[in-house]
Protein backbone atom coordinates (compact mmCIF):
# COMPACT_ATOMS: atom_id res chain seq x y z
CA UNK A 1 0.00 0.00 0.00
CA UNK A 2 2.94 2.62 0.47
CA UNK A 3 4.71 1.81 -2.49
CA UNK A 4 1.46 2.18 -4.27
CA UNK A 5 1.43 5.33 -2.53
CA UNK A 6 4.49 6.74 -3.56
CA UNK A 7 4.06 5.09 -6.95
CA UNK A 8 0.84 7.72 -7.14
CA UNK A 9 2.55 10.27 -5.77
CA UNK A 10 5.53 10.10 -8.15
CA UNK A 11 3.37 9.76 -11.06
CA UNK A 12 1.84 13.35 -9.57
CA UNK A 13 4.89 14.77 -10.13
CA UNK A 14 5.36 13.78 -13.61
CA UNK A 15 2.16 14.31 -14.99
CA UNK A 16 2.59 18.44 -12.89
CA UNK A 17 6.28 18.56 -14.91
CA UNK A 18 4.67 18.00 -18.18
CA UNK A 19 1.74 19.94 -17.74
CA UNK A 20 4.05 23.29 -16.53
CA UNK A 21 5.74 22.50 -19.65
CA UNK A 22 3.22 22.28 -21.95
CA UNK A 23 1.41 25.81 -20.28
CA UNK A 24 3.69 27.47 -18.21
CA UNK A 25 1.59 27.52 -15.16
CA UNK A 26 4.05 28.48 -12.54
CA UNK A 27 1.72 27.83 -9.78
CA UNK A 28 1.23 24.21 -10.82
CA UNK A 29 4.38 23.40 -9.11
CA UNK A 30 3.69 24.72 -5.19
CA UNK A 31 -0.03 23.32 -5.53
CA UNK A 32 1.43 19.87 -6.40
CA UNK A 33 3.98 20.41 -3.48
CA UNK A 34 0.97 21.16 -1.18
CA UNK A 35 -1.42 18.55 -2.33
CA UNK A 36 1.39 16.19 -1.78
CA UNK A 37 2.07 17.59 1.78
CA UNK A 38 -2.02 17.13 2.87
CA UNK A 39 -1.73 12.78 1.31
CA UNK A 40 1.05 12.67 3.52
CA UNK A 41 -0.22 14.47 6.42
CA UNK A 42 -3.59 12.51 5.86
CA UNK A 43 -1.93 9.04 5.49
CA UNK A 44 0.07 9.23 8.89
CA UNK A 45 -2.34 11.00 11.09
CA UNK A 46 -3.04 7.99 12.25
CA UNK A 47 -0.10 6.49 13.69
CA UNK A 48 0.64 10.14 14.71
CA UNK A 49 -1.95 10.35 16.99
CA UNK A 50 -1.51 6.25 18.52
CA UNK A 51 2.35 7.68 19.32
CA UNK A 52 0.97 10.83 20.88
CA UNK A 53 -1.01 8.54 23.19
CA UNK A 54 1.58 6.41 24.03
CA UNK A 55 4.02 8.91 24.29
CA UNK A 56 1.32 10.70 27.38
CA UNK A 57 1.20 7.26 29.01
CA UNK A 58 -2.72 7.05 28.01
CA UNK A 59 -4.93 4.00 28.78
CA UNK A 60 -4.68 1.72 25.84
CA UNK A 61 -7.50 1.44 23.04
CA UNK A 62 -8.31 -2.30 23.54
CA UNK A 63 -8.66 -1.68 27.63
CA UNK A 64 -11.90 -0.51 28.82
CA UNK A 65 -10.52 0.83 32.35
CA UNK A 66 -13.93 0.03 34.30
CA UNK A 67 -13.97 -3.43 33.32
CA UNK A 68 -10.47 -4.05 34.09
CA UNK A 69 -11.54 -2.17 37.87
CA UNK A 70 -14.59 -3.90 38.37
CA UNK A 71 -12.39 -7.24 38.14
CA UNK A 72 -10.26 -5.94 40.36
CA UNK A 73 -12.85 -4.98 43.09
CA UNK A 74 -14.67 -7.99 42.81
CA UNK A 75 -11.40 -10.22 43.84
CA UNK A 76 -11.95 -12.20 46.95
CA UNK A 77 -11.07 -10.04 50.36
CA UNK A 78 -10.60 -6.49 47.99
CA UNK A 79 -12.99 -4.00 50.33
CA UNK A 80 -11.69 -1.05 48.18
CA UNK A 81 -9.41 -0.07 45.24
CA UNK A 82 -7.53 3.01 44.48
CA UNK A 83 -4.68 4.83 42.58
CA UNK A 84 -5.22 2.41 39.48
CA UNK A 85 -3.33 3.33 36.55
CA UNK A 86 -3.13 1.67 33.11
CA UNK A 87 -0.60 2.86 30.68
CA UNK A 88 1.33 1.19 27.32
CA UNK A 89 4.65 0.23 27.81
CA UNK A 90 5.12 -0.27 23.87
CA UNK A 91 3.14 -1.21 21.15
CA UNK A 92 2.58 -4.67 22.72
CA UNK A 93 2.85 -4.29 26.65
CA UNK A 94 0.31 -2.34 28.87
CA UNK A 95 0.95 -1.99 32.73
CA UNK A 96 -0.96 -1.35 35.74
CA UNK A 97 -0.76 -0.36 38.90
CA UNK A 98 -3.04 -0.23 41.95
CA UNK A 99 -3.47 -0.39 45.38
CA UNK A 100 -5.71 -2.93 47.16
CA UNK A 101 -7.00 -2.35 50.05
CA UNK A 102 -7.82 -5.85 52.04
CA UNK A 103 -8.66 -6.82 55.74
CA UNK A 104 -5.64 -7.90 57.81
CA UNK A 105 -4.56 -11.75 56.75
CA UNK A 106 -5.21 -10.92 53.10
CA UNK A 107 -4.39 -11.74 50.79
CA UNK A 108 -4.02 -15.61 50.90
CA UNK A 109 -1.14 -17.88 49.17
CA UNK A 110 -1.72 -17.25 45.56
CA UNK A 111 -3.70 -14.59 45.60
CA UNK A 112 -1.36 -12.08 43.33
CA UNK A 113 0.01 -14.66 41.04
CA UNK A 114 -3.68 -15.77 40.15
CA UNK A 115 -4.71 -11.68 39.69
CA UNK A 116 -1.59 -11.43 37.41
CA UNK A 117 -2.63 -14.56 35.20
CA UNK A 118 -5.96 -13.29 35.03
CA UNK A 119 -4.91 -9.66 34.32
CA UNK A 120 -2.91 -11.10 31.83
CA UNK A 121 -5.32 -13.49 30.04
CA UNK A 122 -8.29 -11.18 30.81
CA UNK A 123 -6.93 -7.86 29.45
CA UNK A 124 -3.39 -8.13 27.57
CA UNK A 125 -2.18 -6.31 30.56
CA UNK A 126 1.63 -7.64 31.10
CA UNK A 127 3.42 -6.15 33.76
CA UNK A 128 0.82 -5.48 36.46
CA UNK A 129 1.79 -4.16 39.90
CA UNK A 130 -0.83 -4.51 42.78
CA UNK A 131 0.21 -2.99 45.85
CA UNK A 132 -1.74 -4.47 49.03
CA UNK A 133 -2.51 -2.18 51.81
CA UNK A 134 -4.57 -3.32 55.27
CA UNK A 135 -6.12 -0.10 55.74
CA UNK A 136 -6.66 3.49 53.61
CA UNK A 137 -3.75 5.07 54.42
CA UNK A 138 -5.81 8.61 54.43
CA UNK A 139 -5.14 11.86 52.49
CA UNK A 140 -1.78 10.88 51.52
CA UNK A 141 -2.33 8.29 48.98
CA UNK A 142 -6.07 8.41 48.72
CA UNK A 143 -7.68 10.99 46.49
CA UNK A 144 -10.02 13.60 47.54
CA UNK A 145 -13.84 12.28 46.95
CA UNK A 146 -15.41 13.37 43.77
CA UNK A 147 -17.64 16.19 44.32
CA UNK A 148 -21.12 16.35 42.36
Amino acid sequence: MHMAADALVSLGVVAAGGIYLATHWTWIDPVTSLLIALLIVLGTWSLFRQSLHLMLDGVPDAIELAEVEAYLRSLPGVAALHDLHVWATSTSGTALTAHLVMPAGYPGPGFIAAATRALRDRFAITHPTLQVETEVCGDDCMPPPPTK
